[in-house]
């Protein structure tokens, strides 16, 4: 299983990631959440996956976050803890 990259993102996700914590107000102790998470080194599926945190849901595909969505929307893919 890969884990998930933090080093050379592309910067077209980068900015789509950027243009999603602003577009759903993601708060700073969220992005404290999800950057505790990414230290402990997890381990992903090969595919689509997502983790929960209170307010918000990080997605990605991969070794990639791909995107942020916000309450009451519904991911897809395998959750991971």
């Amino acid at each position: 299983m890969p884990r998930i990259r933090r080093e050379c993102i592309p910067e077209p996700l980068m900015a789509h990631l950027i243009r999603r914590v602003r577009q759903h107000e993601v708060s700073t102790s969220q992005l404290g959440l999800l950057a505790r998470w990414l230290v402990t080194d997890p381990e992903v599926p090969e595919g689509l996956w997502f983790k929960r945190f209170p307010e918000m849901i990080a997605c990605g595909e991969g070794e990639w976050v791909k995107t942020f969505l916000g309450p009451g929307q519904v991911p897809a893919g395998e959750e991971v803890t």
